[in-house]
Parts: structure tokens; C-alpha cells; sequence
């Protein structure tokens, strides 16, 4: 536990120390007036928040204040954790466990190029087997023959098997022999590498359901689609997101390279605009880099202070 809170320290330092970090102080200062809900929307927006989601969480903060129940800036500042909380809790209220434990799970991975998905799928793996699960992955995007080595490079520093095929062959058979593989070798998770191309979403939606064609034929039926997403993007991240949900349906987000941006916030707009939960972000570039995601604990760690822990 402590271990994972101190990657997710670790991951929100620049959001927090470059943004967030500046909130606390804005509000033992200030008065509740126009100056402060000016400041305030300006530092979310430039942590990358998002218009439609800071505009929101203001008129949920105005409406607290007009109804006498927030009255100074330290009670400001607690309403503004707990609506941040609020928003990634009502956003996705529905979030299902990713694996079941009687059964194999299959988890397809998806993604563009760039954004971190094959050391997502890494991670992924090795935090599932530190779980007590047998892991195996599965090279599904053959269209890059460095999509395939990187999967393998990963699969060995994670000490995970990795199911692959030449450059170019059919992903639903690599899919195919991999959960072959699962079975034969007693594995419950195969994660599945997908092509990292956002062509149309017709070729994009074929593609998928031709791999789940092969997935249901086997006949698991715990299948699940995680969507990676490089939160150095930006609000081109939401973009993304909303093109994959509408195209397949996504059961859960992976924020990759977290540590490497000041713009955090934009965790909330892409929840908020896809209502859709992120499940894990990624705080590093190691293997164990990698922390499940928990509203409570995620607002906590923008807002705390040098030392890692928040104030009351």
C-alpha cells in the first residue's frame, strides 16, 4: 500500500508542485471573491482540466458558497478535494472488476502509437502477477515488426511469456495460439497487444471484432478492453478517447507517463467527457511503475504538500 501511494506521489510531482500545489496557498490568503474564482479557473484550466469540467466543478463550488455552507478559503479548499473526488466517483460509477478469479481473462489492449501501450502492457502484467495471477502476453499488433520486439524486450524484463508471430501475420491467429498457450500452461490473463493505428473506425471496429471472434471461440467469456492513454497529450488525449470508446467500447483507461507532465488534471476531463474509469496510471518507467487508480488517493496526492501528506 505504501509502496503504491509513494509511485502516485511520485507520478502527480510535476501536476502538483507546477498547479495544484499553488492552490493551498491561494486560499489561506485570499477572500472568497472574483479575484480567487479568477485565479482558481485560470490554474485549473492551465493544468489542463479542461473548460467543460473546470466550469463545472466552479459552479458546483459557487452554488456551495451562495448556500452559506463554505464561508472561507481553508473551507474552499476542502470542498474543492471533496468535489474533485465527486466528479472521478460519479463520472464512472460502474466499475466492475477488470479480472475474474474462477475463469481466463482475457484483457485487449488498445491504443495509438507513442503513447506507452506496449510498457503499459508490461506493467500491467507484472502488477497481475504480483497479484498471484499467471500472466502470458500476446503480440496482436503484427503491422510493426517493433511492436513485436518491444513486446518481447518488455516481456523479458518483466519476466512474463510472450506469444508472438512474424511481422505481418494474422493477429486473430496470434490470439488465437496465445490463449491456446493459457491453457496449456495453466495461465488465467492473457493480455493482448492490438494495432497501434487510429485508421478509420470501421477498420478499427473490424479489426477488434475479428480478434473477439477468436476469443469467443475459445470460449472465454471474461474479456475486457483497456484503452492506453499518454497523458502528456493532453486534452488530445480526451480526443482519443472518445474516437475508441465510439468505436469499441471500453471497459477502462490506462494513464501512461504521468510523472512526465505538469497537466494532470486532464484525468478529469477525460473521465468526466467519457464516463468511462481510469483503472491505473502510469508513474514511471519502470516495470513496477505502474498504480492502480483510486479517486480518493489521486486528489490526495495533487493536493499534498512537500512532504507527501495532505493537510486537513
Amino acid at each position: 500500500m505504501l509502496k503504491r501511494f509513494f509511485g502516485l506521489d511520485r507520478g502527480t510531482e510535476r501536476t502538483r508542485e507546477t498547479f495544484f500545489g499553488r492552490l493551498r496557498g491561494l486560499f489561506r490568503t485570499a477572500n472568497i471573491d472574483e479575484d480567487l474564482w479568477d485565479e482558481l479557473e485560470a490554474i485549473l484550466l492551465q493544468a489542463d482540466v479542461g473548460v467543460a469540467t473546470t466550469s463545472d466543478l466552479l459552479s458546483r463550488l459557487r452554488d456551495r458558497v451562495a448556500q452559506g455552507n463554505v464561508r472561507t478559503g481553508d473551507e474552499l479548499y476542502q470542498a474543492l478535494r471533496e468535489e474533485l473526488e465527486i466528479l472521478l466517483a460519479e463520472a464512472a460509477p460502474e466499475q466492475h472488476p477488470l479480472l475474474r478469479s474462477d475463469t481466463l481473462n482475457v484483457v485487449l489492449v488498445v491504443g495509438v502509437n507513442g503513447v506507452g501501450k506496449t510498457t503499459s502492457i508490461a506493467k500491467l502484467g507484472a502488477y497481475w502477477r504480483d497479484q498471484g495471477h499467471r500472466v502470458l502476453l500476446a503480440a496482436g499488433d503484427t503491422f510493426r515488426a517493433a511492436a513485436i520486439d518491444q513486446l518481447r524486450i518488455w516481456g523479458d524484463r518483466a519476466n512474463l511469456p510472450v506469444v508472438a508471430h512474424q511481422p505481418g501475420a494474422d493477429p486473430g491467429s496470434v490470439v488465437f495460439d496465445a490463449i491456446g498457450a493459457a491453457k496449456a500452461r495453466g495461465a488465467d490473463v492473457v493480455v493482448i497487444d492490438t494495432a497501434g493505428r487510429l485508421h478509420t473506425k470501421f477498420n478499427l471496429m473490424e479489426e477488434l471484432k475479428k480478434i473477439r471472434r477468436v476469443v469467443d471461440k475459445h470460449g472465454v467469456d471474461a474479456v475486457s478492453t483497456l484503452l492506453v492513454l499518454d497523458a502528456t497529450t493532453g486534452q488530445n488525449a480526451v480526443h482519443q478517447a472518445r474516437q475508441f470508446g465510439e468505436a469499441i467500447g471500453l471497459d477502462g483507461l490506462v494513464v501512461a507517463k504521468l510523472d512526465g507532465t505538469a497537466k494532470g488534471g486532464v484525468v478529469f476531463a477525460i473521465v468526466r467527457e467519457l464516463q468511462v474509469p481510469v483503472r491505473f496510471i502510469g508513474t514511471g518507467e519502470g516495470v513496477q511503475d505502474l498504480s492502480e487508480f483510486d479517486p480518493t488517493e489521486f486528489v490526495r496526492s495533487l493536493l499534498a504538500t512537500t512532504n507527501g501528506e495532505s493537510e486537513d
